[in-house]
């Protein structure tokens, strides 16, 4: 319960007074109850409290939660309900790592009790049962978003990847891009992937590179190096006031004939902004903020197709 522990201090706004107790299944034969940080209400504060062990439905894998990662969705739900947090008390938090505990009578895919795992847990996909959620010590996943834990990484390295991952990948489908997709360097498809350093950036670009395109990136120079190791074939200060210019040479200087795709891995509305007034000529565009109104599309993405995927 360590990690839940740490996180229930930054995110309180004042000590909690009470200590909440909720449950919405039967409790386990496993081990009864277990610890949560609770968020009682909009607004919060977090609270410590206890609530049942769930047991696992036939497609459910129940995880001994060991360390989780926090994503802006997290401070949103927790203040504002947003995304919607149907049930109060809840518990929020999607990506987990940590030791299965137990498998639903229908699961094959995911190694067994004991096994270390990574997991999408979020209650968000769940009409927020508060039996899924990772800021609890036991939390319920759906199987399919559950993969092994590799021996190489952390508790705590393995939590990072869930969210950032479906980002990324959601992000070609949303646009029309299967991932079974395989060009080859004839085809001279390209790439522009800006914040390519973010969390969402790392797993676009590595991605980007599986499904066969020549990939442009922006990012600090002193993450370029760590960028084209992941697979850009450029790389590009963002702050540079001629960027645009620059990347435009190199793709005329390479050849690129197709270039109509622009992933925007940040979630800074000026950033935005700035990709758009280019003269790439960019077709489609997939923006990490979730927060493009269609008349500020219209704006700056003329005869663009503007799409959002909201990175929480």
């Amino acid at each position: 319960m360590l990690h839940l522990l740490r996180l229930n201090r930054p995110f309180s706004r004042k000590a909690p007074t009470t200590a909440i107790t909720t449950s919405t299944r039967q409790t386990s034969t496993m081990a009864g109850q277990h610890e949560a940080a609770i968020l009682p209400q909009q607004g919060g504060p977090l609270s410590l409290g206890k609530r049942a062990t769930p047991e696992p439905g036939p497609n459910d894998v129940l995880i001994e939660v060991k360390a989780v990662a926090l994503n802006p969705c997290n401070h949103f739900q927790r203040d504002y309900g947003m995304p919607p947090v149907p049930i109060y008390p809840a518990i929020i938090g999607s990506d987990t790592a940590g030791v299965v505990a137990k498998l639903g009578s229908n699961v094959t895919t995911v190694p067994g009790p004991g096994s270390r795992v990574i997991a999408f847990a979020s209650s968000f996909y769940q009409n927020g049962s508060p039996d899924h959620g990772s800021f609890q010590k036991y939390t319920l996943a759906q199987s399919e978003a559950v993969i092994p834990l590799p021996d190489n990484l952390s508790f705590e390295e393995g939590a990072v990847f869930p969210l950032a991952v479906l980002t990324a990948l959601t992000a070609w489908t949303t646009i029309g891009i299967p991932l079974d997709t395989k060009h080859t360097p004839a085809d001279k498809q390209a790439v522009l992937i800006w914040g390519a350093s973010s969390s969402v950036g790392t797993f676009a670009v590595q991605s980007a590179k599986t499904l066969g395109f020549t990939v442009y990136a922006t990012a600090s120079p002193k993450h370029h190096d760590l960028v084209k190791k992941l697979g850009a074939h450029a790389v590009f200060d963002y702050r540079a006031s001629d960027v645009f210019s620059r990347i435009v040479s190199a793709v005329k200087k390479d050849g690129t004939a197709i270039f109509e795709i622009g992933f925007h891995a940040l979630r800074k509305k000026t950033v935005s902004r700035t990709l758009t007034q280019n003269t790439l000529g960019l077709t489609r565009i997939v923006s990490m903020q979730g927060l493009l109104r269609q008349s500020y599309a219209e704006l700056f993405f003329q005869n663009t197709v503007t799409t959002s995927v909201l990175y929480t």
